[in-house]
């Protein structure tokens, strides 16, 4: 007989039904979550240093999550409760876009205890961690984002903190290949990834993201995994909250879409340098021609 599942509380709530949003970096994620952390009842936290230890040494071994006895659904979990902590001075440890997207300009907290119902997390990382993420809460929502991966491209270029994840530390002695967070399938290539240019693994990294996104597309059911597109919800901020309203049965505001300064589509053609985009396109040709996006 199948235990009963786990029903984590957090400040005396339940956590029932909680809501991730995925993708590759700079898909969205960031834009869809400060819509959903200005929603009446919602507490959703992104870039917390307690989850993001856990998502890239998960990252970085994925069997650490494949191993009997549920030690990563138990550590992943409490990650997450420790993130989702409503307590003075919580929000002093939220990084500047979390921050940004609540609205905070003190130590907060962000939210109240009494008024939530629905919690959730935005670091679009959390995609290599989603099978984990199913065994900690089966009732879970997920929403990924997807993105033309030439603008993912530039802006990941133009951003230190996804950058700086390509250092040794990431690809170090304890990384095991395949490896979808580097998209790199066999140790015999890291030596041709440390030599590969910058925009050569943020193509790798956008590549691997969408085919973790498609496979996770065929395998959770349609009530507990919606996909949108960057550019769709760039064109139609109200259709898309109104479609992740219908999703999550809880009402999203709309109105923080409208006033995020988000990337402009298309911005790759004048950011990206011609041999960049050449080399992005070269990688991820199979990928960005089946999403309609060459």
């Amino acid at each position: 007989m199948r235990p009963p599942p786990h029903i984590l509380v957090v400040n005396g709530i339940k956590v029932r039904r909680p809501v991730f949003v995925l993708g590759a970096p700079h898909s969205g994620a960031d834009l869809l979550a400060r819509a959903l952390k200005r929603s009446p009842g919602f507490h959703v936290t992104m870039g917390r240093a307690a989850v993001a230890h856990v998502v890239y040494a998960f990252a970085r071994r994925p069997s650490i999550m494949r191993r009997k006895g549920g030690g990563a659904v138990r550590v992943l979990r409490d990650a997450l409760a420790e993130a989702w902590q409503i307590v003075p001075g919580a929000c002093a440890e939220c990084p500047a876009p979390c921050r940004d997207a609540g609205a905070v300009t003190g130590e907060g907290p962000c939210a109240s205890p009494g008024t939530i119902v629905r919690f959730g997390d935005a670091n679009p990382d959390l995609l290599y961690s989603a099978p984990v993420l199913i065994q900690a809460f089966p009732d879970a929502r997920f929403v990924q984002l997807i993105r033309d991966g030439r603008d993912v491209a530039a802006d990941m270029l133009a951003d230190r903190a996804s950058m700086s994840l390509f250092r040794t530390s990431m690809l170090s002695d304890e990384t095991e290949f395949p490896n979808p967070f580097l998209g790199v399938n066999s140790g015999e290539h890291r030596d041709k990834w440390t030599r590969m240019s910058s925009a050569g693994k943020c193509a790798l990294r956008w590549r691997s993201a969408v085919r973790l996104s498609a496979a996770l597309r065929q395998e959770m059911p349609k009530d507990q995994l919606l996909t949108i597109r960057y550019e769709d919800m760039a064109a139609s901020p109200a259709e898309t909250i109104a479609t992740v309203s219908a999703f999550l049965e809880s009402r999203v505001s709309k109105v923080a879409l409208y006033g995020a300064a988000a990337p402009k589509v298309g911005a790759w053609r004048s950011r990206l340098k011609p041999d960049d985009a050449a080399l992005v396109e070269k990688i991820a040709k199979e990928e960005l021609t089946r999403l309609g996006y060459m």
